[in-house]
């Protein structure tokens, strides 16, 4: 009786904090993600919220939503157009804090090759689930400038991942599993999904058939990513990807499904994201805390300013502090690291608290002083 009141009462403050960010940002007129980690990182330290395997669970599937909505943003011609922009500002936004990272931790912090090599992974991530959210609240979504910035955001992530395979990653058969169901995933549903889009008698409908739909097919990402060791993370933005032009011509499905995961499903990642912050811990080595927050803005500014300041008309500020922050592939690289015992518990929380801190720092400065005044703020 008393873990089920203690069960309801966690329930019953997770749902006070998400109404309450919704308020704050209302009243601030920030972005609600950034809100919603600060008060998650509050609650959780104060003892008031507590993570559970269930908000884990649907915080993980939270992330993965929000990877495949911000791939149905991504216009593909733009893409094809602006491939060698966002490829270059997607590689050297991992590259330069990956480098710096690895160098600090190795040569100065004195952490072990596997200690520095996962804090520079971890650092060197872009948070493509900040990044739309905020795009998508700053009503920038049809811009160039912002599908620009979510292909980049989706090149740097795609090579964290790839370098964190090559380096301890160890594939097996359930791996090869994973892959092949991805990929049969990706081609069944791009390829058939506007059936039942476009089926009348299962389009708006109050029982959200097509919803629940795509919800099926993140949730078989998640599956097999588990047995395969793996994220779920990719398969879902390429599906998202591919999906876009079968899903622009349903745009009442597509404000219908993040009215759905606003409510309840993202902000749970977020606060979630935030839980993962110890204040102690991030105090008792506050100097190694800053030192590598700071490495890791001024490493992205290097990686990602001198560039976008060459491809975009007015909006590189901008575009340099939402291509800073990380969340999601900083988190799994670090929760990585902590599990396979390269990092202890100490490395962990620091490198969490600089990811965490990323995702609201450089998103309230972007938001508050450089967002770009105009939607024309494109790619020329």
């Amino acid at each position: 009786m008393v873990v089920d009141i203690l069960s309801q009462a966690n329930i019953l403050i997770l749902i006070i904090v998400i109404l309450l960010s919704s308020l704050i940002s209302l009243r601030l007129g920030m972005a609600v993600a950034i809100i919603e980690l600060i008060l998650g990182a509050i609650f959780g330290n104060l003892g008031i919220l507590h993570p559970t395997d269930w908000m884990t669970l649907l915080a993980t599937f939270g992330g993965i939503l929000l990877t495949f909505m911000a791939g149905t943003e991504i216009d593909t011609h733009v893409m094809r157009e602006k491939y060698k922009e966002s490829f270059l500002i997607g590689f050297f936004s991992f590259l330069a804090p990956f480098l710096f990272v690895l160098l600090f931790t190795y040569f100065v912090a004195g952490w072990n090759i596997q200690a520095a090599l996962i804090a520079g992974i971890a650092l060197s991530t872009t948070s493509l689930a900040v990044v739309y959210s905020v795009l998508l609240e700053t009503k920038l979504p049809d811009a160039n400038l912002a599908k620009t910035l979510l292909a980049a955001t989706f090149v740097t992530d795609m090579t964290t991942v790839i370098v964190l395979s090559i380096l301890f990653l160890k594939p097996d058969l359930y791996t090869l599993l994973f892959v092949v169901i991805s990929i049969a995933v990706i081609i069944i549903a791009s390829k058939y999904s506007h059936y039942i889009f476009n089926h009348e008698k299962l389009k708006n409908k109050v029982i959200e058939p097509e919803i629940k739909y795509v919800f099926l097919l993140l949730v078989i990402f998640m599956f097999f990513a588990a047995i395969g060791n793996s994220e779920a993370v990719l398969p879902a933005f390429i599906l998202g990807l591919l999906m876009s032009k079968q899903l622009a011509k349903v745009k009442d499905l597509m404000v219908r499904l993040r009215t759905v995961s606003y409510a309840v499903i993202t902000p749970i990642f977020f606060i979630v994201g935030g839980l993962k912050v110890s204040f102690t811990l991030i105090l008792a080595s506050f100097g190694l805390f800053i030192i590598l927050f700071g490495l890791k803005i001024i490493a992205k500014f290097i990686g990602v300013y001198f560039l976008a300041n060459k491809y975009i008309k007015d909006g590189s500020m901008y575009f340099t502090l939402l291509m800073s922050t990380g969340l999601t592939f900083g988190t799994i690289a670090s929760l990585f690291g902590l599990n396979a015992g390269y990092i202890d518990q100490v490395q962990y929380s620091v490198l969490i608290g600089v990811v965490v801190s990323s995702a609201i720092i450089p998103t309230f400065v972007a938001t508050k002083w450089f967002l770009p005044r105009h939607s024309e703020d494109i790619i020329e």
